[in-house]
């Protein structure tokens, strides 16, 4: 592990691969909302809470379906534009000095923290050591820690314990789940966790439920810290029909299907990855438990080039601190795409390599 400040592109993400390009026909790899999303039932329920656009948004059944399952008070939950609004929050409300960000992860928080004002520190994972996190390597004097679990774009997912030794007095510890819906069993999840100190959790519904179009997540933290974020939104920050989402995709019969999503995620990246395996000028990161894994190659940009003209789409990794221009990111996909893409990805190689 080390500490870096070098320059990358961090207003890159994984929808400008298919957007910028025109290119409407793309499989899309580079993105990494679940396929088949959002389901009809849930597109039903967003169409129902359209009759109800004539008055302010009323996030309080929202709040209280997002408390209830996760089982902790309602003064513990703050309903957000999605998880890039709290990432601003976070910047602008809480008295932060020494920031460090865990790196290779999502960009957004540290893109957040810089237009703030804020001097951010990186501690920067290795690929030599799995990009796995030693609590060690974060300086004593951080007073806020990011850090993503499952991890964008490793898709590493942490032991509990070890971002549980990350919390210490006067720190605020900050763990991105917005992948942990698609971990089964949420393994290693803090979101339940009330006795952690300084702990703040995010959560996404844009991942698993195909609403990145809607803007909607949530914030778990004490009471003091929710406040302090909350006075920092406009009002009604979350429209009817994100809080009509964010009510019923924390119902059981959600919960149940999204679980079920996870084990299909499970099986379908273990596919992709034996897939991978094949390939001798391939190294993957093994150990992925989120719906997308990491893959290191010769010439990867001339390779990302290639599939695109094959009709796939997948996610440059350089714009990752910690990463080069040697790593690209793929969403996991069913079985019979997979299958497709690994071809092209064979042909793509072969082109490149003569």
């Amino acid at each position: 592990m080390r500490t870096h400040s070098d320059a990358h592109d961090l207003r890159h993400h994984g929808d400008s691969e298919v957007r910028d390009h025109g290119c409407g026909d793309l499989v899309d790899l580079a993105v990494n909302v679940r396929t088949g999303t959002p389901p009809d039932w849930l597109k039903a329920h967003i169409a129902d809470s359209l009759s109800s656009l004539a008055a302010y948004p009323d996030g309080r059944a929202a709040r209280a379906a997002v408390a209830a399952r996760h089982g902790i008070p309602e003064e513990r939950v703050l309903l957000t534009a999605g998880a890039a609004e709290a990432f601003v929050l976070i910047a602008r409300a809480l008295p932060v000095r020494r920031p460090v960000v865990v790196h290779p992860q999502f960009t957004e928080p540290e893109a957040a923290l810089r237009d703030a004002g804020h001097t951010v520190q990186r501690v920067v994972l290795c690929e030599k050591d799995g990009f796995r996190l030693d609590p060690a390597a974060v300086p004593d004097t951080a007073d806020l820690v990011m850090v993503g679990n499952p991890t964008n774009p490793t898709s590493i997912l942490h032991p509990a314990g070890t971002l549980e030794a990350l919390a210490a007095p006067g720190r605020t510890l900050v763990v991105d789940e917005a992948f942990m819906d698609a971990v089964p069993d949420e393994r290693e999840a803090l979101a339940d966790r009330t006795d952690i100190p300084g702990l703040i959790v995010l959560r996404s519904l844009t991942k698993t439920w195909g609403l990145a179009g809607l803007r909607i997540g949530y914030v778990l933290a004490g009471p003091e810290t929710i406040g302090l974020l909350e006075r920092a939104q406009p009002l009604w920050p979350v429209s009817t029909p994100a809080l009509a989402a964010a009510e019923v995709c924390s119902a059981a019969a959600a919960l149940t299907e999204a679980a079920r999503a996870a084990h299909r995620i499970a099986a379908d990246r273990a596919h992709l990855l034996a897939g991978l395996a094949e390939f001798d000028e391939i190294r993957v990161v093994e150990a992925a438990e989120g719906p997308f894994v990491l893959v290191r190659m010769e010439r990867a940009d001339e390779v990302r080039a290639r599939l695109r003209r094959l009709g796939f789409a997948a996610r440059r990794g350089d714009t990752f601190p910690g990463l080069g221009t040697d790593w690209l990111r793929l969403a996991v996909r069913d079985r019979a795409t997979t299958n497709r893409f690994l071809q092209a990805l064979d042909q793509a190689l072969t082109a490149v390599g003569d």
